[in-house]
Parts: structure tokens; C-alpha cells; sequence
């Protein structure tokens, strides 16, 4: 397989003029490996400002062991799939699709890369409000509104306004359980 240059990579194809969300089909198993090695693909050819975000949705469910035990554990939102924040272009198709071990290409008819839409995005929670108007403390009262603990409602230990997130404490199967979850995940319950 012939290499390409970083000039051929960078070449002046159309090219994205805003950042878009696209979905990558992987191999059963290799999201991770796939998301590390388009993390050495993107220093390589030097497209940091082409590749922007790559992430492998996440959600917490709750889960029940054989000996009888319930917790909480981190499942694979999108099994073969990862999702990238980058400017498109013919070009990087090749850098993503050819020399990034474990992709097996876009999602999209034919292979051909398709944006995400504001309500897939949203769904898959990839972007957040910039600043989330919060007057959260610890010590309130919330209420959980998705994920595996939506309904659930806890008291705030923690809050970290730089990260946007909140560490909850929620009575679940008999004791308090800490979990951490963003702004937009909460609502206040109570004055």
C-alpha cells in the first residue's frame, strides 16, 4: 500500500468549511483500537486541524451479576461505530478509511460520508452547551433525566463548573451510589 505524502493528504480538494460529525463502521470489538489509532493517524499527518474530536458513545446501565448483585457499568452506546468531529474533504478519506487500523469506512450510503444531524448529535450527547446557566450547588436536590439512571433523584456532593459536571449521590438497590453526570443531565428539584 503506497503512503501518502502530507502534501497529497492536505491537497486542496473541497474541503469542509465548518466541522461535521460523521460516523466511522468499525470491526466488532476494535472501537477502541480504532479510536487510538486514528489519534496517531491524525499527529501523523498532522490534521489537527482537519480531525478535531473522536469519541466511542458511552452509556451507564444497570446490570445484574450472577451472584445476584445489581451495578453500574459502562456499555458501548454503538457497537462497530465511533464518531468524528472533522473537516471533510476527499483527501482525508483515505488517511481515515486506508491507514487507520480497524476502520472499515464511513457510514453512509456506499461508504460515501454523511454529517450527523443536530438530533443525532443531541442523541448521542457529542456536543455540549457552551456555558450551561447552572445555579447547582451541593447539597440540592436533582432529578436525573436520561441515561440508565433517568428518574432517578440524588443529592449533589460535588460540582465542577469547568467540566460541566455534577457528582450525585442516588439510593439505588438499597445504598447510595455516587455517579457523575453532566448539567444537561439534571434538573433541580425544589426551590
Amino acid at each position: 500500500m503506497k503512503e501518502l505524502s502530507k502534501e497529497e493528504l492536505n491537497s486542496s480538494r473541497p474541503i469542509d468549511a465548518e466541522p461535521h460529525w460523521y460516523v466511522l463502521h468499525t470491526y466488532m470489538g476494535y472501537e477502541n483500537i480504532a479510536k487510538e489509532n486514528l489519534e496517531v493517524v491524525r499527529e501523523k499527518y498532522n490534521l489537527q486541524d482537519r480531525i478535531f474530536d473522536i469519541v466511542i458513545p458511552m452509556e451507564d446501565v444497570v446490570e445484574e451479576k450472577k451472584d445476584g448483585k445489581r451495578e453500574i457499568v459502562s456499555r458501548k452506546l454503538t457497537p462497530t461505530y465511533i464518531m468524528v468531529k472533522m473537516k471533510y474533504g476527499d483527501d482525508i478519506w483515505h488517511a481515515v478509511t486506508k491507514y487507520t487500523r480497524g476502520v472499515t469506512g464511513f457510514a453512509g450510503p456506499a461508504g460515501h460520508p454523511v454529517p450527523m444531524t443536530d438530533e443525532e448529535i443531541r442523541q448521542f450527547h457529542l456536543e455540549r452547551p457552551a456555558v450551561v446557566d447552572t445555579n447547582i450547588v451541593a447539597g440540592d436536590t436533582v432529578e436525573i433525566l436520561d441515561g440508565a439512571l433517568g428518574g432517578f433523584s440524588g443529592t449533589v456532593t460535588s460540582v465542577d463548573t469547568e467540566t460541566q459536571k455534577v457528582k450525585v449521590t442516588v439510593e439505588m438497590f438499597g445504598r447510595e451510589t455516587p455517579v457523575e453526570v453532566t448539567f444537561d443531565q439534571i434538573r433541580k428539584i425544589g426551590g
